[in-house]
């Protein structure tokens, strides 16, 4: 997988399948409840998101795929939040009413980044009379004439009960078709160009398998009974493997670098697949950019949705070692993420020319104060208006590699102005630290981080060490 991340702006998708509606009640838990033993939440944040296949199109219109929506709802409340939200982000909402089921909602209660309960409201739209099935179809029918590629999102509430009958239309109009399955019976998927089962439905269907030999297996038996193209087993921590008849299989390590939560990564995965193979990426290529995406969306809290940049970022991942070394953009999205996972942002500037002891323990008081240390470095042309025409003594590279190879840095950025006051502007961090004489009221970029709710503190330098006082010594 190489060069840029495809453009997948151009070209159509379309998504069908059970839609919901996910709620997040928030807020701090203090005590425990005198009526029954569980914690007592107060509720500061109610927030609404799609859920289901809504979610599959949310992560769809996040990558800047143009993307179609068919599903159920209800004539209620929650039915006209989902399509408001879904018009706020581009996806083409297309709805069918159920006359008298409700539209699925699963409210989750949350306190400290923690799921306390879940509470689900939803009937099963599989009931004969739920929902006009013949709509469907036909509204499913027209939705390809217009999209690339077409997705079917299974949640089992009955959106999709008559499943054969689009893939028919898919295949009478040529559209691949994936599936992202449920249950223990993959029949109804027969004629699908490819399924995105997870190894628990995968071994509930073909049972339980002892290796990577074994899933290759039952996998391509299981394609040839169904009649399908490929099959993508996601396995968790394992990563995931792409099957197909007549080739080696393609097992992906997982792409996490820390897993937060896995709360809707099969959504991220055959939406990110689905649009890249709209784009015109090889099947091998498609998965390798949705393993990247399964990747970036475990890292975050809740259900998650991964941008097109996001993507470019971690697809031309740095060697190891120099992950810490960013553009101004590539740090602006790993703040983002961190702040996702809720850790607090801590950032520091300066020359860092000859980096010594004073430095080091500088640097480790300034990432105490946080989860997360950010460094902000003059490139050549500032130090040198700064210091004068004999600095730096090191190259910006070489002052970023080293400052990266510290373990209380996170981070590190170049900068061209005189002071950092404009790149703070754009991070915010949540804490900006300063070292020496300075007061806070005259550290740059302060008066945006106080702005913002943000602390500025100032540190003191330890004596004795200088990068002056070393040069001035002949030391190199």
């Amino acid at each position: 997988m190489s060069g840029a991340v495809p453009d997948f702006s151009q070209h159509g998708l379309l998504v069908a399948g059970d839609v919901m509606l996910d709620r997040y009640w928030s807020g701090p838990t203090q005590r425990i409840s005198p009526e029954a033993p569980v914690p007592v939440v107060r509720v500061g944040a109610d927030e609404a998101r799609p859920g289901g296949a809504a979610n599959v199109a949310l992560n769809l219109a996040a990558l800047q795929a143009p993307v179609t929506l068919l599903g159920v709802v209800g004539r209620d409340p929650p039915a006209a939040t989902l399509k408001q939200a879904l018009l706020r982000v581009g996806v083409r909402p297309w709805l069918i009413e159920s006359p008298h089921l409700p539209t699925i909602t699963k409210l989750r209660v949350l306190s400290r980044n923690q799921q306390v309960i879940r509470l689900d409201f939803e009937e099963s739209y599989a009931t004969d009379g739920a929902f006009d099935r013949a709509q469907f179809i036909e509204r499913f029918t027209q939705g390809l004439q217009g999209a690339r590629v077409a997705v079917l999102s299974d949640y089992a509430k009955g959106s999709l009960r008559d499943a054969p009958a689009l893939i028919a239309q898919a295949r009478a109009l040529q559209r691949p078709l994936l599936v992202d399955p449920k249950g223990s019976d993959f029949a109804p998927y027969r004629g699908a160009t490819l399924l995105t089962p997870n190894l628990g439905e995968f071994e509930t269907v073909v049972g339980a398998c002892a290796d990577e030999a074994q899933i290759l297996e039952r996998g391509l038996r299981l394609i040839a009974d169904l009649q399908i193209e490929a099959l993508l087993v996601t396995r968790s921590d394992k990563g995931m493997s792409l099957l197909r008849p007549g080739h080696a299989p393609l097992h992906l390590p997982t792409e996490a670098r820390e897993v937060f939560d896995v709360t809707g990564a099969g959504d991220t995965v055959i939406a990110t697949l689905a649009a890249a193979i709209a784009a015109g990426e090889s099947l091998d290529d498609a998965v390798r950019l949705s393993n990247l995406a399964a990747g970036i969306v475990v890292g975050k809290l809740g259900t998650a949705s991964v941008t097109r940049g996001e993507l470019e970022v971690a697809r031309h991942q740095p060697p190891p070692g120099e992950e810490a070394i960013l553009s101004e953009a590539q740090l602006r999205t790993r703040v983002q993420q961190w702040r996702h996972r809720g850790r607090k942002v801590v950032m520091t500037n300066g020359c860092f020319d000859l980096l010594h002891v004073g430095h080091v323990r500088y640097l480790e008081a300034a990432r105490r104060l946080g989860d997360a240390l950010v460094v902000a470095v003059n490139d050549d042309e500032s130090v040198r208006r700064l210091k004068g025409p004999t600095r730096p003594v090191n190259a910006c590279a070489d002052r970023l590699r080293v400052l990266a190879a510290l373990r209380s840095v996170d981070a590190v950025v170049a900068f061209a102005e005189d002071t950092p006051a404009r790149l703070i502007g754009a991070i915010l961090p949540d804490v900006l630290v300063k070292g020496g004489d300075y007061t806070p009221d005259r550290i740059a970029g302060g008066d945006a981080v106080r702005a913002a709710g943000g602390e500025v503190v100032v540190l003191e330098f330890h004596e004795g060490y200088s990068t002056t006082d070393i040069l001035a010594r002949g030391v190199s």
